[in-house]
């Protein structure tokens, strides 16, 4: 044969298909991580509600370290206590939320753990806005809260609520305890009166000296006073004697 060959031509047909294939490799990529939350009561105003979180690994070089969380309004740091998390793992209140972490997973596993809730608020939904740190130092936010049906790049886990039960209503929180100062800062119960310094007490004294000696003084002339009067009225009575004889 001469000329030039001619390769064979693939149907139209193939040729979409083969087409649409590259175009979904090219734009196709791993399903976005994201985190979840559920409840094993999900009702408004529900009491000791489990809360179990799951947090997608998306990092190929480091497994997750920690799992900070903001508790959505309603839910305090001290109506929260850990029921379950990976071995090692411990939960620390902060003062909007929690954070629980410890020895990084394996890279590519899930961290799951779960929360108990003393009380779920009157709400219809509650969103747990979610870093997750990584052993690399790398984090993840899980931050963004949809509204009106809008779809968010890094949605936090939101729990939907169902309306709460009949005659529900909300428990009282518990009272915060009193701090105690430490024993160097409680007061002793009876202070000791200060000492008066050396030169006020040698003021003191010399003052008080002065008048005991004062007084002492006083009475040596009272004394040396009356003498001289009666010597006075006895020269007087013996003048006028001697002139009555004469």
């Amino acid at each position: 044969m001469t000329g030039t060959q001619r390769l064979p031509r693939l149907p139209r047909l193939g040729l979409a298909a083969f087409g649409a294939l590259v175009v979904l490799g090219i734009t196709a990529g791993p399903a976005a991580a994201h985190a979840e939350v559920t409840a094993s009561d999900p009702r408004a105003l529900a009491e000791n509600v489990t809360l179990s979180f799951t947090s997608e690994a998306e990092s190929d070089s480091a497994g997750i370290a920690e799992l900070r969380v903001v508790l959505p309004k309603g839910i305090t740091p001290d109506a929260v206590t850990l029921k379950g998390a990976p071995e090692g793992w411990k939960l620390t209140a902060t003062p909007d939320g929690y954070s629980i972490g410890g020895t990084a997973l394996a890279t590519g596993t899930d961290a799951e753990y779960s929360i108990t809730v003393r009380q779920l608020p009157d709400e219809k939904a509650l969103a747990f806005k979610t870093l997750e740190t990584y052993g690399d130092g790398k984090v993840s936010r899980w931050i963004e809260v949809p509204t009106n049906g809008e779809k968010v790049d890094n949605p936090a886990p939101v729990l939907e609520l169902k309306a709460a039960a009949p005659g529900a209503k909300p428990i009282a929180p518990s009272p915060s305890p009193s701090p105690t100062p430490p024993p160097s800062a409680v007061p002793s119960e009876q202070p000791l009166a200060a000492a008066p310094s050396a030169p006020a007490a040698a003021a003191s004294t010399a003052a008080t000296n002065a008048k005991a000696a004062g007084s002492s003084t006083g009475a040596v002339l009272g004394v040396v006073a009356a003498v001289l009067v009666l010597a006075a009225a006895g020269t007087f009575w013996w003048l006028r004697r001697g002139r009555s004889q004469a």
